[in-house]
């Protein structure tokens, strides 16, 4: 039986490969720096979220492609932490909103230059400013097309 659209062409199979490298050797090492501190890369990037805003957790969850339940898994630990604050929104009483407390803040503050350094040296030191484009177009149309698979907006 022939795939749709038949078997992957050279660039294809180039294009997977990398991304199968990606996925097996950059986000593991990403995970390892934020391990450093206590968490995991997806409970970084609630904290990185919250210190720009407040956030429903139903917009949370959304934004970061996590499901319901592994949100409130995850904000459980850094709530525990000490590091989110959720509560009822007062306008809205089926609305929960979550916000970075101060000692979040100051977890963030310490931890981004760190992942910033990890993300240069992993990804964009080994890209020119047109390849960091191409591929941020192509990641951007790549999510997209994830999120109306999988019924996300």
């Amino acid at each position: 039986m022939e795939p749709r659209g038949g078997w992957l062409d050279d660039t294809e199979q180039r294009a997977w490969q990398g991304l199968l490298a990606f996925a097996m050797l950059a986000l593991p090492e990403l995970e390892r720096a934020q391990r450093r501190h206590g968490l995991v890369h997806i409970e970084y990037g609630l904290l990185a979220a919250l210190s720009e805003r407040a956030y429903r957790l139903s917009d949370l969850a959304s934004m970061l492609n996590m499901s319901q339940s592994r949100l409130s898994h995850r904000m459980n630990k850094l709530r525990d932490h000490g590091w989110v604050s959720v509560s009822q929104c007062p306008d809205d009483g089926r609305v929960t909103i979550a916000e970075i407390t101060p000692s979040g803040r100051t977890l963030v503050e310490k931890i981004a230059p760190e992942h910033v350094e990890d993300v240069r040296r992993l990804i964009f030191d080994n890209l020119d400013p047109a390849q960091t484009r191409a591929l941020a177009d192509a990641l951007t149309s790549v999510m997209s097309g994830l999120r109306m698979c999988t019924g996300q907006s």
